[in-house]
């Protein structure tokens, strides 16, 4: 009925009128839950904490980083715990197998939150939104959290050591850096996978916000945040809905040289040396 009353909604493209029909849901099943992750003190002991949005598809992805950056390990005296957070994907036959297949990885490393709506781009902030809710009532205490994709690559004892490093902050004041981008706006262009037209935000500005491929905040922040997203309509590009979020409790992202979720500029062979 809502849909009904939005102009032009039949002339966006399909995935956007999916977006619109359902971004006011906010509640599915759980299929994949670790209830225990945190211990039953609700986390105090969890200094940083890595969560990880992957697809059911991506089992590699997720094996390259449990071996390597996302190892759950001791560093400088505290504990790094990984979380990867999964809709689900394809329906009939083939939705039951990745699901079977994610419920038979899950019993290995128990490290997966999996909820039943589908994993595409634009449900990326509804998968954020039930991590934060998931997170208020399970793992409440840990002090920081790295929020990525599993497609980066991140130096997590390095983090913990800049974290350590921070004055007058154990994880219980504002913290949210990352690669932030200032002063953007919706992309128009119909072609691009970022296309949010008019009938999403009609709006030609973005509050500033970290790339959402990695950043890092504060357990504090996690919670603010969710607290703000209760009353902010989902958005569909994440990490521009965590900067609003951020912006309606007036709080701000924080720009740190370390992150690069636009890659990395690799010199040519060929460049003056001097100039590398």
């Amino acid at each position: 009925m809502s849909a009904a009353t939005i102009s032009g909604f039949e002339t966006v493209p399909q995935h956007i009128q999916d977006f619109l029909y359902y971004r006011h849901c906010r509640h599915f099943p759980m299929l994949l839950d670790i209830p225990d992750k945190c211990g039953v003190d609700k986390s105090a002991d969890i200094f940083l904490l890595l969560v990880i949005k992957s697809s059911p598809v991506n089992y590699e992805r997720r094996e390259v980083l449990r071996k390597t950056w996302a190892k759950e390990r001791s560093h400088n005296g505290v504990w790094i715990r990984r979380i990867f957070i999964s809709g689900t994907m394809d329906s009939g036959f083939e939705k039951k197998r990745l699901n079977k297949l994610l419920e038979l990885e899950q019993r290995e490393y128990n490290d997966i939150l999996q909820w039943d709506f589908s994993d595409t781009l634009f449900n990326l902030t509804l998968k954020q939104i039930l991590f934060l809710e998931w997170m208020e009532r399970n793992c409440p205490k840990a002090r920081f959290l790295l929020n990525g994709d599993d497609d980066v690559f991140a130096n997590t004892d390095s983090m913990v050591d800049y974290l350590q490093g921070l004055k007058n902050n154990d994880g219980s004041k504002h913290l949210f850096t990352g690669n932030v981008f200032q002063g953007t706006r919706p992309v128009r262009w119909t072609e691009s996978k970022y296309y949010v037209p008019v009938q999403v935000q009609e709006s030609d500005s973005y509050p500033p916000y970290c790339g959402g491929g990695g950043f890092l905040l504060s357990g504090h922040t996690t919670l603010v945040i969710y607290n703000m997203s209760q009353s902010i309509t989902i958005h569909p590009i994440d990490d521009v809905y965590m900067g609003m979020c951020l912006a309606k409790a007036g709080l701000s992202p924080v720009s740190h040289m370390g992150f690069r979720t636009l890659g990395l500029h690799i010199p040519s062979k060929k460049s003056n040396r001097s100039n590398s």
